[in-house]
């Protein structure tokens, strides 16, 4: 079955390039385009999508609140974040939202492609080293979302978990978190996939970000104890 996907960007031109890298792809369809967030929500009440490429700036609605209200949906599709380098707040909002990762606008077609198949498929897009840096520089700036109730979940995480959830945050892969506590990696991805289940989160970018809003992490990448 192919991936439905739906384009989201104010921008015609953009939306048309897009479409012709999908098209030529045998397991993608464009389903679905939206010149902006309002118009997206509108078409998934009568289009099934698996996909959305959302951009952030656009008119009406913006990509970041579009994101927050589609991922708030049961059922809901994954989001890929499609922005430029010097709009990277909106990139880590559109984290905080639900989105499922980030790409630069100007990504060659082939990592473009790779990445609507990850994340299709359930995983996170955004590298951890590149997720760090964003909540890094933008967390000092952004209100946490996360009350005293959603803080108390981390109780739920034996010892290991909240080691393994302080080293994600870091910006370790799974490798170097295997090596860094003597752990296989299998072990460490059981790890992660308990601290998603736990804490009711879709994948690991959203761990880095709980971790950074309950002060597991401090931006920098220092631990708080």
């Amino acid at each position: 079955m192919s991936i439905r996907v739906m384009l989201v960007d104010d921008q015609v031109l953009l939306r048309t390039g897009f479409r012709m890298v999908l098209a030529a792809q045998p397991d993608m369809e464009v389903v679905a385009e939206a010149g902006d967030g309002a118009e997206a929500i509108e078409n998934l009440r009568s289009t099934a999508v698996d996909v959305v490429l959302m951009d952030v700036r656009m008119p009406r609605l913006d990509g970041v609140e579009a994101t927050r209200r589609i991922c708030a949906e049961p059922s809901a599709p994954k989001v890929l974040i499609l922005t430029t380098f010097d709009l990277d707040e909106y990139a880590f909002s559109g984290l905080k939202a639900g989105a499922s990762g980030f790409m630069l606008k100007d990504v060659p077609p082939a990592e473009l492609l790779s990445a609507i198949r990850s994340v299709h498929s359930g995983d996170a897009v955004v590298a951890p080293s590149t997720t760090r840096r964003l909540l890094d520089r933008f967390s000092p700036m952004l209100p946490s979302s996360v009350n005293e109730p959603q803080h108390k979940e981390l109780e739920r995480l034996t010892e290991r978990e909240r080691e393994v959830m302080m080293l994600v945050a870091q910006g370790l892969s799974n490798g170097e978190i295997a090596g860094r506590l003597v752990l296989s990696e299998a072990t460490v991805k059981t790890h992660v996939g308990r601290i998603l289940t736990k804490l009711g989160l879709r994948d690991r970018v959203q761990v880095v970000v709980l971790a950074y809003e309950t002060g597991l992490v401090r931006a920098g990448g220092g631990q708080a104890f």
